[in-house]
């Protein structure tokens, strides 16, 4: 018996791969983790899984007539091809489209967290082939935070207070003495960061918030979202008000005189142009804390008290990733930052403000020594890309015209969708319209490994690797550790690697020197790594076989205790942030100057399209909280038993309020019908005092499942995208705004249709 660890890496963390006789058998996790993912167990499950694409793919239909008809997509069966003749007819579409439509009908990059790898990066591979090939439309922002970081460089100059680094846990443990979560810091959200987590940290820094006795307060509609270590006060606020809450607390503490006016004054732009507002001379509606209880259903003297408390002590105030994904998601962030201005902490050890906290993990450690590996870019000579959020708007919308940030903008018109690294039908919203947004391309190609709703959707589908079919350099930007990824078993089928894939097709279309630069995986390792090194300048760095021999290299942390805004505070002038003002702009000329009715100069409470206090609450009377979920990450290895305990019934799990669960004859355990109208899905019912009455959780991340004899099919599944709004957070930012969706639940009276996701795909027989 052959038995061996072979040192990898993944997303929710670094392990050794156990492999027997040349196959995989197990993970065990990285020596030097603190505090290991239980997700490695899935590792093995996912990579033998029957999901799998055992070889090239082509829809029957767009193989026996051509490109241009997208009606089949996700309903006929797929046709087995050689790798030869898939290869011909993608570069053959590549160079159709390219030729008669421009680099404007090509759709590429892709949006999802791929491999850790840096090298075998999906979606970095596929924008290389492409703008090697001629150019394309991209993406640019993102789904986890795409509205702050389009949004926050207005106000912050910069959108470092939400991408990380953050004021470090070791400043909040040893300076707060009040710690206040708007949307909590769930712990599960800390065992992934993309690119890799080899080292985690967050459960020791909730133990030492603990041990400090620092007071924890989550406010959020879910109370499992604060750090159970810290032993948390909940307050459940309804969703999607935690701006009028914000506003009551700054409101309380300019009435009272309780907010520092100098700060205000030496470090802030605009304060006085926002105090009408907040004060009600301006609407005659003062923003107090009797006004936001009417809205939040917190009581107003819970919003006193917690603003009195706030004022007397070093304080930490944080809003979670989720609560920009939401209608008008700029104001939240833009409302705790005028909090914390009124506060005058920011930039003192251990107060001061931060976004994110507990949304991923490394996001509040100390800086890294010097930078982790990357992967160099081409840049897209067509300089084409669209708001990520929007590729439904997009597709549907050729030469339609959107305003994003401040400039106008037309939707180009979409030919070729070339997909790899990502699951649209996970991370994007209402899902129906997606489908019917996605049937109008006239090619889609895609690379996976497994057949997601994604795969199930396109015309060409490539199987790909996974990462432990391959050599690769693991570590995220926010991570200690660089851990080399090598290759632990054969490919699985007849699985190729993007690169080579991507090279084979760059040779046909004659662009294979720009992508490979005469480099195969071995020298692109190596080319990577002593570009690390270079930077590096240190001895700590080994040459590359040493690395690749021991398995792991360990960046120094600058120190152990990191202050957002440190320097700023104690120099505005010397140390301006790159703002209009150099200050942090409390009012915005600039965002005035845009004239969005949908993102006024300063923060302000806007009633969302949907929420509890709206006319649609009559016939959609609970709000869908739509998490990330614990035992998977996103939709990857959903299909695996990690996934599975996870579930109810064999469906994604709904959590719902005794009271809410009684009015609607609910049992635990049950299978349920969630809809509105965009669309319906079906879930395992879990009753639990954890969620706020009037509220229901639906993690995402089940494959969705649809119901093809519906016209509007529901999801068997559970994915609870299918009910999410897909409409820009505000013209500005353009983000996802998922977080604000209403939905009615009811008991099944029929049996619920079977989950056919994990099924194997229909096939006719082979093509030449």
């Amino acid at each position: 018996m052959d038995r061996k660890l072979v040192p990898h890496h993944s997303h929710w963390g670094a392990f050794n791969a156990v492999v027997e006789d040349g196959k995989l058998i197990g993970a065990v996790p990285f020596d030097f983790d603190p505090d290991p993912s239980p997700l490695i167990a899935a590792i093995p499950d996912a990579v033998y899984s029957q999901t799998r694409v055992a070889c090239p793919m082509v829809r029957a239909g767009w193989l026996e007539n051509g490109p241009g008809g997208g009606a089949g997509r996700g309903r006929e069966p797929f046709v087995r091809v050689e790798w030869e003749h898939a290869l011909k007819l993608v570069a053959g579409e590549l160079a159709r489209v390219r030729r008669e439509h421009g680099p404007a009908a090509i759709m590429g990059g892709s949006q999802g967290w791929s491999s850790a790898g840096h090298f075998h990066e999906a979606r970095g591979q596929l924008r290389r082939f492409l703008a090697s090939s001629g150019g394309f439309v991209d993406q640019t922002s993102n789904y986890s935070f795409g509205t702050a970081l389009t949004f926050l460089p207005h106000i912050l100059g910069s959108a470092q207070s939400v991408t990380g680094p953050l004021t470090s846990w070791s400043s909040i443990a040893r300076h707060s003495k009040l710690l206040v979560l708007f949307g909590g810091a769930n712990p599960k959200n800390t065992q992934v960061a993309k690119g890799g987590c080899a080292w985690h940290g967050t459960s020791a820094a909730f133990a030492a918030l603990a041990r400090a006795g620092v007071r924890v307060v989550n406010i959020s509609p879910i109370r499992e979202d604060g750090p159970e270590p810290t032993s948390p006060e909940w307050i459940p606020i309804r969703p999607n008000t935690d701006t009028a809450m914000m506003l009551a607390l700054a409101h309380t503490l300019v009435s009272e005189r309780r907010h520092d006016e100098a700060f205000l004054a030496r470090c802030c732009s605009g304060f006085p142009r926002v105090l009408p507002y907040l004060t009600g001379v301006d609407d005659n509606q003062a923003k107090d804390a009797a006004w936001a209880a009417a809205i939040t259903g917190v009581p107003a003297e819970t919003i006193r008290a917690l603003a009195r408390q706030m004022a007397s002590e070093r304080t930490m105030l944080t809003a979670s990733w989720s609560l920009q994904r939401a209608d008008h998601g700029e104001q939240p962030y833009w409302a705790l930052v005028l909090l914390a201005a009124c506060l005058g902490q920011i930039g003192l050890p251990g107060g001061g403000f931060g976004f994110g906290y507990g949304s991923g993990a490394g996001l509040a450690e100390p800086p890294l020594l010097f930078p982790a590996p990357a992967m160099p870019v081409l840049p897209n000579p067509a300089r084409l890309a669209i708001p990520a959020a929007r590729i439904a708007d997009c597709l549907l919308h050729p030469g339609g015209r959107y305003d994003y940030d401040g400039k106008s903008f037309t939707y180009p018109d979409i030919r070729l969708v070339y997909w790899a690294g990502g699951n649209p039908f996970h991370h994007h919203q209402d899902l129906n319209r997606l489908r019917g947004a996605w049937q109008r391309p006239e090619t889609i190609i895609v690379h996976e490994p497994w057949w997601t709703a994604t795969a199930r959707h396109a015309d060409i589908v490539l199987p790909v690797t996974t990462s432990l079919e391959r050599n690769d350099l693991g570590g995220s930007p926010r991570d200690r550790f660089v851990i080399a990824m090598h290759k632990a078993i054969e490919p699985v089928g007849e699985a190729r690697h993007d690169f080579d894939i991507f090279r084979d097709l760059a040779g046909r279309l004659d662009c294979e020197a720009p992508f490979a630069e005469g480099r195969d995986e071995t020298a692109w390792l190596r080319c990577i790594y002593d570009a690390f090194r270079e930077r590096a300048q240190s001895n700590l760095v080994p040459e590359f076989d040493a690395f690749w021999e021991r398995g792991w290299v360990e960046i120094p942390l600058r120190t152990d205790e990191y202050v957002l805004f440190a320097e700023f505070r104690a120099d505005p002038r010397k140390n301006r942030l790159r703002t209009s003002s150099g200050r942090i702009e409390l009012y915005s000329d600039e965002i005035a100057g845009f004239g969005y009715d949908d993102c006024p100069p300063h923060p302000a409470w806007i009633e969302p399209a949907e929420w509890l206090g709206s006319r649609q609450a009559a016939a959609f009377p609970l709000h869908l909280v739509s998490s990330q979920p614990r035992h998977k990450l996103h939709s990857q290895m959903d299909a695996g038993p990690v996934s599975a305990r996870g579930k109810t019934a064999g469906r994604e799990t709904l959590a719902i309020h005794p009271v809410d669960a009684a009015a609607r004859g609910i049992c635990n355990g049950e299978v349920v019908r969630v809809s509105n109208a965009r669309g319906a899905c079906f879930a395992g019912v879990l009753i639990t005092e954890a969620v706020r009455p009037g509220v229901v959780r639906l993690s995402c991340g089940a494959w969705y499942d649809p119901l093809h004899d519906e016209e509007k099919p529901a999801c068997a599944h559970g994915n609870a995208n299918v009910l999410t709004r897909d409409c820009g957070t505000s013209r500005l930012s353009q983000g996802p705004s998922s977080a604000t969706a209403l939905v009615e639940v009811e008991k099944c009276t029929n049996p619920a249709p079977p989950v056919s996701a994990f099924a194997p795909v229909p096939l006719t027989a082979m093509a030449g």
